[in-house]
């Protein structure tokens, strides 16, 4: 059987799903509510590790560069609407007892980056490979850190050894649970939906 033309083949995996412009929107929509409901699931202890990164990444790479920014510039704009879909049924973007803007909204708004980059990645082939989606999501989790630890220290004034443990090091197990399941899920992913050659 002859190979498809790179003309034909999609980029990311819900390229794979007929129809334009419903599916896009419907994915869209879709890719921010399953971040929603990834941010509600949490489990761990002293601190709490919940799937919304997971999420995030993972409509990077399924739903492609612009669908993927969307996707998370809507999940970012309804929770500041009041959407509680933020980790913990949270939302809005002023915190009640400071008055001043939440500590997490930074990587809320890393979110979107981090999802366009993710997706562009994809496109190019970055979610592949075991290998290339380790690298993949590696870069995506360090743009959603980028973002959030600046704001977590200025929204609780902490020095930057502190924010650097306090927003990141305590999430690098979790954060490595979660690319090692990217790692096996998205190759597969392509492996099942590629026609047999």
């Amino acid at each position: 059987m002859a190979s498809v033309p790179a003309a034909h083949r999609p980029a990311v995996l819900s390229d794979l799903i007929p129809g334009a412009r419903v599916r896009d929107a419907a994915l869209v929509v879709g890719g921010a509510a399953l971040t929603g409901l990834a941010a509600q699931v949490s489990f761990g202890w002293p601190v709490p590790w919940t799937g919304q990164t997971f999420a995030v990444l993972l409509v990077g790479a399924t739903l492609g560069m612009n669908r993927a920014a969307l996707s998370m510039a809507l999940y970012a704009l309804a929770g500041a609407a009041g959407v509680p879909w933020f980790a913990e049924g949270t939302s809005g973007v002023i915190s009640a007892t400071t008055g001043g803007l939440l500590p997490s909204f930074g990587y809320i708004l890393g979110f979107i980056v981090a999802a366009a980059i993710v997706g562009k990645l994809a496109e190019r082939g970055g979610d592949r490979t075991a290998l290339r989606t380790v690298g993949t999501m590696i870069a995506g989790n360090v743009v959603i850190y980028a973002f959030g630890i600046p704001v977590l220290m200025a929204t609780l004034d902490l020095g930057l050894g502190t924010a650097l443990w306090e927003g990141a090091g305590k999430f690098l197990v979790s954060d490595g649970l979660k690319i090692a399941l990217a790692a096996g899920l998205l190759p597969l992913a392509w492996k099942l939906a590629s026609p047999k050659r």
